[in-house]
């Protein structure tokens, strides 16, 4: 992993900004002092492998759209035979949403995700899409819009449990994985990289 050169779609000027609103290490909280662009803070958050951080911030860094897509490949990576089909529907309906934000896919992803236990990346991406805009309340409710932090939570929550989920002895290498993707992501690519087994 050689870090970031640039973050493209990273359309706030100071990762202060970005920050505002996510829990981060102490570490990391450190190098906000000296008020770096985000793509400067990433790199100096990947030199001390500083993962979680680095994943909390790029969910939070990234538009809504692209983090949960973030989230839908770091979900699907752990998908497997074995795996549940209601999560498997969750993970597919929060990709679908990506596709075609709507409001009714909104919707179907949250039924999805409650569907499929929150045990799973799948579950998590799935929230991610569902709090991305609009109303967390019923249909005919009067709206309660979600926090605006609230789709970074869920898409750092899906990227974390694809890391740990499954072989946690290779987590490390699964951050950085994840965290290469969302910066091809953060550049205007579709995070679809390779890695090896």
């Amino acid at each position: 992993m050689a870090g970031a050169v640039s973050l493209t779609k990273v359309s706030i000027p100071k990762a202060s900004a970005i920050c505002q609103d996510i829990q981060l290490d102490q570490q990391a909280t450190a190098g906000l002092l000296a008020d770096p662009a985000p793509v400067d803070f990433l790199n100096k958050l990947l030199e001390q492998q500083l993962y979680p951080d680095a994943v909390r911030f790029m969910a939070r860094a990234l538009p809504k759209r692209e983090a949960t897509w973030w989230a839908c490949l770091s979900a699907r990576s752990v998908v497997s035979p074995q795996t549940p089909p209601e999560v498997v529907k969750a993970l597919d309906a929060a990709e679908l949403w990506v596709f075609k934000p709507t409001e009714p896919n909104r919707r179907a992803a949250n039924a999805a995700a409650h569907s499929a236990s929150f045990e799973n990346p799948a579950a998590w991406a799935a929230m991610a899409a569902f709090w991305s805009d609009g109303s967390m309340a019923p249909e005919d409710a009067p709206s309660v819009p979600p926090a605006d932090n609230l789709t970074a939570k869920a898409v750092a929550g899906a990227v974390m449990l694809a890391a740990v989920l499954t072989q946690p002895e290779k987590a490390y290498e699964k951050y950085q994985f994840f965290i290469d993707q969302a910066i091809d992501i953060a550049n205007g690519g579709n995070g679809r990289l390779w890695q090896a087994a």
